[in-house]
Parts: C-alpha cells; structure tokens; sequence
C-alpha cells in the first residue's frame, strides 16, 4: 500500500522495511521487495507483516532459477551510504512509495551494492548460465526476458496511487511519482528522480533531476542527470514549465518558463537576452534589474547593455523566460514571458 506523505522530515532521518529477498546459490542477493517500507526505527514497527513474509519465503525456494526466497529485516540511516544490497533497496522502495523525495537521502554507492539481473516473468535470474535456466523454465511456458539490468521495473514492486503510466518498462524502481503524474508511452523516469505534483512526461527525467508541479517534459525532450560524465549538478523544472518536443536542458528551469521545441540548452550555452523595446527590462523577472543588469545564480548583478550574451548557466533557475532559437540568425534567445502561464490539461491528471 503506497503512503500518502511525500516528505522526508528531518526529525525521521531512520528507515525500516520487512521484505522477501530473493538469494542465489552463492549468496548473491538478486532482488528484496519491501511492501511496506516505513520512516522511522524497526523498534516501533507493526511486525505482523513479518510472519506473512516468512511464510511465503518457506515456500518460494525455486530450483529452475537456483534461488531462494527469504524474508529480512532491514533498517538503515538514511544519511549513511547504502550498506548492502538489501539497504539499496530499501531506499529506492522509499522513493517510489513517496516517502522520501529525490535527492534528500544518501545514494552514494548504490550502484555497485545492486547486482546485475535477468528480470524474467518467472522472477529475477542470475545473468550466469541463464541458458541453463531458461532451458529448465521452458517447462512452464515460454519465457521472456524483461531486461538485463541492475534496477527493475517499478511497476513489479510499487504502484502508487494517482500516476498513469503507459509503458511499465519505462520507469525503474526508485523513481518517485507525484499523485496526478502521467507518464506516456515515450516517456523516463531514473531512479532518484520524478515529479513533484501533477506532471506530464513524455520524455526523460534522468537520474537526480526532479519537476515541479504542472510541468510538462515533450515528446522526446530530454533533462541532463547526475550520473552520465559524473555530473554533481543537480538539475531541476520548476512549477508550469513546458520542454517543447526533442528540446533539451543542462540546467535548471525556473517556474513557468518555455523551451522551444528542438532547442537543447547546456549550461555553456551562449543566450542572448531578448527584451522588446516596449516592455521594461524589469519584465525579465528576478534576472534583469532597472538598469538591465542580469544576476547570476548566486544572486549577484551585472550591468550590461540589453541584448548581452551570457552563459546559459547564469539564467538557472530563473523563472518567466522563453528559450528559443532565432530563426534568421540562428543564435540562441531568451525573451520575458511574465503574466503567461503553462497549464496542463486537467482532465489528463485526473488519475
């Protein structure tokens, strides 16, 4: 059953779960499912779920596979880095039942705790002599391999309430959906990473990059993450933000701005800053001063002329911006947007 709270507080910075882990021959642990992970310490738990647990891990021992089930108890401090492969998935659990939000617990290292899976419609499989095993599974039915990967499906693990999403396959375990999402048939969520409040995704929210509530990610668009390259920056869409279809972003989109369709901005982009001749400078919002002065992120202000070139990077984050490419001269611009609105279709998010 997927919880209601959505944050993590920084009074419950613990972290329990009963689970079903699912162990190979040699001790590799393939997978643990937790079905309801909970903040705080394994010494207030509810431990009705445990017996269940034990029950069903006295049967699950699977000899086609070459594993076994068995239930665990896993508490962990969600400020430490993953401990092991029961602790990884304890926290990716605690993502996608929206119990923690992305990017607000430690994930240092949770790569390497995670075995690398055949994710079959028997259950998880070790990668080695797997021809054996489906040799063995044939017996059953005709097998078919999901995915060889470290993460699964979230959907095999978490449905949480409120979200549609159109293709299962496309969002791992760990991603954290907001109630009112919608994820559609071309669109990514990573682990660590989702949405805030109501959404629409048609593209890729990478690992680490979260998106505010009535923003929608086009077709195609994509959002740089932490892990490609070893990127620290953390990268965020805020409220009423729209990605135009196969557009990109290297940086942080303030709320109710608008990239154009087909336009990737990095953060080394070069953006001329647009105001029209009627409208005051002030209309930029929080990046343009009286004397058209744009401030960096850190807060501090420039006084250029108008129409200065700047690095994308300096406009992170600001809000009521429209990114876009200039047609004729083909250099990149971003113009006021101020009073304009993205609103998504209600009747879409009414899940």
């Amino acid at each position: 059953m997927t919880s209601a709270a959505e944050n993590d507080t920084a009074s419950s910075r613990q972290a329990y779960g009963y689970g079903l882990a699912t162990v190979a021959a040699d001790s590799t642990v393939l997978d643990v499912w937790y079905p309801s992970p909970a903040l705080g310490s394994l010494a207030d738990a509810d431990h009705s779920i445990e017996l269940e647990l034990s029950q069903v891990a006295a049967d699950g021992a699977d000899p086609d596979r070459g594993v076994t089930l068995q239930a665990v108890s896993t508490e962990i401090d969600l400020d430490a880095a993953p401990a092991d492969a029961a602790d990884a998935y304890l926290r990716l659990h605690l993502l996608s039942h929206r119990l923690v939000q992305p990017n607000s617990l430690n994930m240092e290292g949770l790569f390497g705790k995670l075995a690398n899976v055949v994710w079959t419609n028997f259950g998880p499989c070790q990668p080695e002599g797997f021809d054996v095993t489906r040799l063995k599974l044939r017996r059953r039915g005709t097998v078919q391999v999901y995915g060889i990967d470290k993460f699964p499906r979230m959907s095999d693990y978490v449905v949480p309430a409120g979200v549609r999403i159109a293709d299962a396959d496309r969002v791992r375990l760990g991603a954290h959906l907001a109630a009112g999402s919608t994820v559609m048939h071309e669109g990514f969520v990573n682990f660590n990473a989702g949405t805030l409040g109501a959404s629409m995704v048609e593209g890729r929210i990478s690992a680490g990059v979260v998106i505010g509530n009535g923003t929608d990610v086009g077709g195609g668009a994509s959002i740089m993450g932490t892990l490609s390259g070893g990127g620290k920056e953390k990268i965020s869409l805020g409220e009423r933000v729209l990605l135009g279809a196969n557009s990109g972003v290297g940086i942080s989109i303030g709320d109710d701005c608008v990239v154009e369709a087909g336009l990737y901005v990095t953060a080394g982009t070069r953006v001329r800053i647009v105001v029209p001749s009627d409208r005051p400078t002030k209309d930029l919002g929080d990046s343009v001063d009286s004397a058209g002065g744009v401030q960096s992120a850190d807060g501090q202000t420039e006084k250029p002329s108008r129409g200065r070139v700047v690095k994308a990077v300096e406009l992170s984050s600001v809000p009521n911006l429209l990114f876009r490419r200039n047609s004729i001269s083909g250099e990149v611009e971003a113009l006021p947007r101020q009073g304009q609105t993205v609103a998504l279709n209600e009747a879409l998010h009414a899940n």
